[in-house]
């Protein structure tokens, strides 16, 4: 008798793949050093929502990863367009109330949208990201004003 296997991809396993709260990767311990590697793990993050999970998807192979902060990361802000240029490749609108500082170490994060996860998800500023917005920030009447397009939105106090 043949044995019978559940339509779909196989359950999801952490495999030792850690995202740490700074963008470098380890698997199992041991720091990934490989520049073309760390790259491919970056654009392949995924959030399942339904499962409340990320996951490093490379073709055909899908395997659980530890985030420890936040899945993505903020490359680059375009502050003209009001994007966000995020490790995965992709683009999102910056929300600029969103922007708070890590509990970890003082960087920036803000919130982005994914679909199915409902608060969204954080990001993390990389340090040149970071010091892009910082530095195109002005002082307003109530404190620190950033123009995103068009528009002129009070940062979050800081």
């Amino acid at each position: 008798m043949s044995e019978v296997r559940p339509a779909g991809p196989p359950p999801l396993r952490f495999f030792g793949l850690v995202l740490h709260h700074d963008g470098s990767w380890s698997h199992e311990g041991h720091a990934v050093t490989h520049t073309r590697l760390r790259a491919a793990f970056d654009r392949s993050v995924r959030f399942l929502a339904e499962e409340g999970k990320y996951v490093v998807q490379l073709g055909r192979f899908r395997g659980e990863i530890a985030v420890e902060e936040a899945g993505f990361f903020v490359r680059a802000v375009d502050l003209d367009r009001g994007l966000v240029q995020l490790s995965d490749g992709s683009e999102e609108s910056l929300t600029p109330a969103t922007l708070r500082l890590s509990s970890r170490d003082g960087a920036l994060l803000c919130t982005i949208r994914r679909d199915g996860a409902p608060d969204g998800l954080p990001a993390r500023f990389t340090r040149a990201a970071q010091a892009e917005l910082l530095l195109a920030a002005e002082a307003g009447e109530g404190g620190a004003v950033l123009r995103v397009g068009a528009a002129r939105h009070a940062l979050p106090e800081l």
